[in-house]
């Protein structure tokens, strides 16, 4: 569980973080976030926004601004080392997705799964690995401003935010989809505002409303909930997959793959031991 008693300094560090892990298709801030202890309150803090805006807003803006430092500061070198490295980093995050599914299945919090929330978390998976095959380009973003582009940049950042909200589905993946990774990457970059307004204002409506649907379902459907999010984890190891390595990349891609693991496997017991 998430701790609102963080420090302002670990705050920042975990928005880095997630940040830096956005970028990458086929990984996701969502899962990053839970891995790190943070998502709980997260979500909460964004489905009861207006009931409690000053302490909602102290734990979501430092880390807000922490994540969009992290995108920026991260974008270059973290690209690069997917770019110069792939198998092995692929390997590393595989590793943390794997390792964060144990501190997850805890949080279903009874001894026995029911069939159905099997079958849910095997739905969750084919979902994960449905969005594979996706044809990319499929949004079409024309040349200047007008209310149409305005239009389809803010769809695609509700779809961006669902995919931001829900642990084990890749924002970057989507972008990749939708035809705009490039786009957005060089928005950032350039700081285009014609751009990043009408997709901050899709993102911000797309998590209050995706938020707020998923907090319900936490409480009202525990283990239904996480285990289509186990499942969604699942299914995005099938998109982090690079192949199997060649003789030699075998005994990095081993390394990174078990440090991986170790990371989030240190990472939840030193949460745990915070609480």
């Amino acid at each position: 569980m998430a701790k609102k008693s963080d420090s302002l300094f670990k705050r920042m560090i975990k928005g880095l973080i997630v940040g830096a892990s956005m970028l990458i298709p086929g990984a996701s801030g969502g899962t990053m976030a839970i891995i790190l202890g943070i998502y709980d309150d997260l979500i909460h803090a964004v489905s009861t926004l207006r009931k409690n805006v000053k302490s909602n807003v102290l734990l979501l803006g430092p880390f807000t601004v922490a994540v969009v430092a992290g995108i920026v500061l991260f974008s270059g070198p973290m690209l690069s080392a997917v770019t110069m490295w792939n198998k092995p980093m692929m390997f590393l995050f595989m590793g943390a997705i794997i390792g964060s599914i144990p501190p997850l299945y805890k949080k279903v919090a009874v001894s026995k799964i029911k069939p159905v929330n099997m079958v849910v978390a095997s739905f969750g998976m084919v979902i994960g690995i449905t969005t594979m095959f996706l044809p990319e380009g499929i949004l079409k973003v024309g040349v200047g401003f007008n209310l149409i582009n305005f239009l389809i940049i803010a769809f695609a950042g509700i779809i961006i935010a669902v995919a931001l909200v829900l642990p084990g589905i890749s924002a970057s993946y989507i972008l990749l989809m939708m035809g705009i990774y490039d786009m957005t990457l060089n928005a950032l970059r350039e700081i285009d505002l014609l751009f990043l307004t009408p997709l901050a204002v899709g993102i911000l409506s797309g998590t209050f409303l995706t938020a707020g649907i998923l907090e319900k379902a936490m409480k009202k459907h525990p283990q239904f909930t996480y285990m289509l999010i186990i499942g969604f984890m699942l299914g995005s190891l099938f998109e982090v997959f690079p192949g199997l390595p060649g003789s030699d990349e075998i005994v990095f891609c081993v390394l990174t793959f078990a440090a991986g693991i170790s990371a989030i496997l240190w990472i939840g017991g030193y949460n745990n031991a915070d609480k």
